[in-house]
């Protein structure tokens, strides 16, 4: 698997939720602007957070386990899509959990009366 390895495990964690948003009915991507508010300051902050940690020489990323595409700052195409996958595969479980769950509220709702 090498080279696809990182991507591999992204893949399976996706599709171990996506059936979630069918299933459920989550609606989490019809809520698109929602999802990216919730996911924008996760990629951002954990970006410059890896730029700087491989500048400073605290990690890097094995070039055979990653598909090869840098982005500025030397950070893999891979962990990015890490940074979007994970928090999409948390927000579909929460998600999934409050629409079996009747009247559970997170907050951004107004609570049942």
């Amino acid at each position: 698997m090498g080279r696809y390895s990182y991507v591999a495990i992204l893949a399976f964690v996706m599709a171990g939720c996506l059936w979630l948003e069918i299933a459920l009915r989550t609606r989490v991507f019809r809520r698109w602007r929602r999802l990216v508010l919730s996911i924008l300051p996760a990629v951002a902050v954990f970006f410059v957070w890896d730029v700087y940690a491989v500048a400073a020489g605290h990690w890097w990323f094995d070039p055979d386990r990653v598909l090869g595409i840098d982005l500025p700052g030397s950070v893999p195409l891979d962990e990015v899509l890490f940074f979007i996958a994970i928090p999409i595969a948390s927000i579909l479980t929460l998600e999934a959990v409050r629409s079996v769950k009747d009247h559970w509220t997170v907050g951004d709702e107004d609570p049942p009366r």
